[in-house]
């Protein structure tokens, strides 16, 4: 891939890095007219994707398998690009998810006529996402129906709770403390509140400048709005992936969060998983989650050979539709 410094037309005067890789026409390629685009989370930049791109395409060599145009980027704030230009100085909040989804919108128009040699209505599109990633594809399906052909959700943040609602008020009027599991206690449940609502809660500024306080109310459901239909108008394919309970409760108890494993076990972690259940029945034909064996949220970190292999099991899906 190659990296480049862009400016999007709708914001002159700052600086965005992309990672490219596309054919050059004419091509005998039945994927040159597909666009795989990788969709941050709020934690990892596109130089997280690096060592899944690399042994996606060895995957692709080896079987001797056509390989479709790549796209991975900085959102503005993160990476290797400028801040949004657009963002107050004096607030910890700058732009939102509808934004990101204007900013995406443009890259695409602009890679496809400066790179693919194509409409952005003539290009497919298979969207790889990591966590608040999903949110923007699915804001962006909903948006630009008939684009997207396929989606890959790597762990997609819940983007309807505020975090701390996910474990019991231990100081609310209808708390009972005798109904707890033995490993849990009312102090735990307080801590847990207290670490997810400095570090999860929508209201907490991150240094993207990307304000998730209206997140809730723009997608408050898991399984609606369903996913618009694709090129052609059929179904899109959908993969959702989720963390592996156990070592996803792991991190929590040993890093930042320091919440104790068997709290995640009996709150957070069932409620990540209704809601992954929950995304599978965004398209017509839903599927199971598929579980990440050994991986906390962030997948492509913990194993990038998996995700390397979900992209080409999703290219390999399409069959005929590319």
């Amino acid at each position: 891939m190659v990296d480049k410094i862009i400016t999007l037309n709708t914001k002159p005067g700052a600086s965005l890095h992309v990672s490219i890789l596309h054919h050059q026409p004419p091509d005998q390629n039945p994927l040159s007219d597909s666009l795989v685009v990788f969709l941050n989370g709020l934690v990892l930049p596109c130089a997280a994707w690096s060592e899944t791109v690399n042994h996606f395409l060895d995957l692709r060599r080896e079987s001797n398998q056509p390989i479709p145009n790549l796209l991975c980027y900085d959102r503005f704030g993160q990476g290797q690009s400028d801040s949004d230009p657009a963002d107050a100085k004096d607030s910890p909040y700058g732009h939102d998810a509808r934004t990101v989804v204007a900013d995406l919108h443009q890259i695409l128009i602009q890679t496809c006529h400066d790179e693919l040699h194509r409409r952005p209505e003539d290009v497919r599109l298979i969207l790889v996402c990591s966590s608040i990633g999903c949110v923007v594809a699915r804001l962006y399906a909903a948006e630009h129906p008939g684009r997207v052909e396929a989606y890959l959700f790597l762990d997609s943040m819940m983007a309807n709770t505020d975090f701390v609602s996910i474990f019991p008020d231990p100081d609310g009027p209808d708390f009972d403390e005798s109904q707890l599991p033995e490993d849990v206690t009312a102090d735990h449940l307080r801590h847990a509140r207290e670490r997810s609502r400095a570090l999860f809660h929508p209201t907490v500024p991150n240094s993207e400048h990307l304000d998730r306080r209206g997140l809730r109310e723009l997608l408050p459901h898991a399984d609606e709005p369903a996913l618009p239909n694709g090129p052609e108008g059929k179904s899109p394919l959908l993969m959702v992936v989720g963390h592996d309970w156990d070592v996803f409760a792991d991190q929590c108890e040993h890093g930042s969060l320091s919440v104790p494993k068997a709290v995640i076990n009996t709150y957070m972690n069932p409620a990540w998983g209704a809601y992954n259940e929950g995304l599978t029945r965004l398209v017509q034909t839903a599927s199971e989650v598929k579980i990440a064996k050994g991986c906390g949220h962030f997948v492509q970190k913990d194993d990038l050979v998996f995700v390397a292999t979900e992209i080409n099991s999703i290219l390999n899906g399409l069959g005929d539709r590319i």
